[in-house]
């Protein structure tokens, strides 16, 4: 995109933003009766909106810049713009469907009162208190939830442990335990002690197999370097696989030549290596425990356009087609849902990441949402389709939205087990 379109598209948004703050303010305010309380209200709004505009000018210098790392302040008031920015959404609805009422039935009056000899009433209402009052207190349920989890919810680490079970497990392999991340997004960190005690969490599962989904970094392999040192901690076994997710590609920053971008992605490769990862580019690996053996696949990113679609099943195949139980690392979850079910070879367990659940939404027993389940069928946890599953990981960071409400950063565990 030209600099002449980012500016044209920028000022569009600002237009929008003014005209947003201007019709919450004006509905706000006419609910306050004293000149006292009317100065704080507009204390406040002033204070709040220079909050708010000063994290949209770090979240647009973020994602035109690409920095390498971003700090605790701008990611805080990245959050704070973000959490403002649905509680004036909520109340412009709220208004907005008010003021279409409040119009509605006066034009209604008019109306009747032109086949009426005796005229009635026709002014305008006015806004209703407790609309103005309902919409605050609803707002503010996002808004603190939103606080929470720009400043603790994503760095508020849950281990999430399954045991699945398959008829065709080999037998030494009873027990066995596994453990995903995936979408790390080195790139958006803050706080180096929180990464470290999500490390020490991973280990504290003993895991025979550790397997990240892909999603190193957001745009540039070098935002990894300050977590390269934690990441190394890393113990399992059987070793540590991963895969490359689309983020890792360098697609989405704009290098000075090919051969720069190149660069940056033989450094991602490098650091994977120094960290311990072994990755799998449309590759497999094979995981032995006595005479017993299951193969681990790993494809490059596969996505719906325009995501890149660089996954090559049949290339991960290669020479150990046969085995007799398959693991499937491929970071996409759209891959499993067009490619990976209907291939002729039968992958029992597929392990991806990608959604972040949307950073947002609701997990309680029973029921789990999120909005980018109207993007992604298969966005988060454990689904099955033909005999063959698939696992979702939430994420163990995040991008864009620098916190995390109700979906919380994950550490999946998974024990193996035959069927009896």
């Amino acid at each position: 995109m030209s600099t002449r379109n980012i500016s044209f598209n920028l000022i569009w948004t600002l237009i929008v933003f003014l005209i947003m703050d201007v019709y919450v303010y004006t509905a706000l305010r006419k609910s306050i009766n004293t000149s006292k309380w009317k100065n704080y209200f507009n204390f406040l709004f002033i204070i709040f909106l220079a909050l708010g505009y000063t994290g949209f000018y770090y979240l647009y210098t973020y994602f035109t810049s690409k920095p390498l790392s971003v700090e605790w302040a701008p990611n805080l008031l990245i959050g704070f713009f973000f959490a403002f920015m649905v509680v004036k959404i909520l109340l412009v609805l709220l208004f907005l469907f008010e003021d279409i009422f409040r119009y509605l039935t006066y034009f209604v009056l008019v109306i009747r009162n032109l086949f009426q000899s005796k005229k009635g009433e026709t002014s305008r209402p006015g806004r209703r208190a407790f609309i103005r009052k309902s919409g605050l207190i609803v707002a503010a349920i996002p808004f603190t939830s939103m606080l929470y989890g720009i400043t603790k919810g994503k760095y508020n680490f849950r281990v999430n442990t399954l045991k699945l079970s398959f008829d065709n497990l080999p037998k030494a392999f009873e027990g066995f335990r596994i453990v995903q991340i995936s979408d790390i997004h080195s790139g958006s960190f803050d706080d180096a002690s929180a990464i470290s005690e999500g490390i020490e969490m991973i280990n504290q599962q003993n895991p025979d197999l550790i397997l990240f989904t892909g999603d190193l970094v957001n745009n540039d392999s070098r935002e990894i370097l300050p977590f390269i040192e934690d990441f190394k901690r890393l113990k399992a076994t059987n070793g540590v696989y991963s895969v490359l997710g689309n983020h890792d590609y360098g697609d989405y920053k704009q290098w000075d030549s090919a051969a720069s971008k190149e660069e940056n992605m033989q450094l991602l490769y490098k650091y994977q290596k120094e960290m311990g990862f072994q990755l799998l580019n449309n590759e497999n690996v094979i995981i032995r425990k006595g005479e017993d053996k299951f193969g681990i696949y790993g494809v490059e990113n596969w996505g719906n356009k325009p995501f890149p679609q660089r996954g090559d099943l049949d290339k991960a195949l290669e020479g150990n087609q046969d085995m007799e139980f398959k693991i499937l690392l491929s970071h996409d979850p759209t891959h499993w849902n067009k490619k990976v079910i209907e291939h002729p070879e039968h992958f029992d367990l597929t392990l991806s990441g990608h959604t972040h659940g949307m950073q947002f939404g609701v997990e309680i027993p029973g029921f789990k949402w999120s909005p980018i389940k109207y993007i992604y069928p298969q966005w988060a946890g454990l689904y099955e389709k033909k005999k063959q599953y698939l696992y979702v990981n939430r994420g163990f960071g995040f991008l864009g939205f620098p916190g995390r409400v109700g979906i919380w950063p994950e550490i999946t565990v998974i024990e193996l087990s035959r069927n009896s």
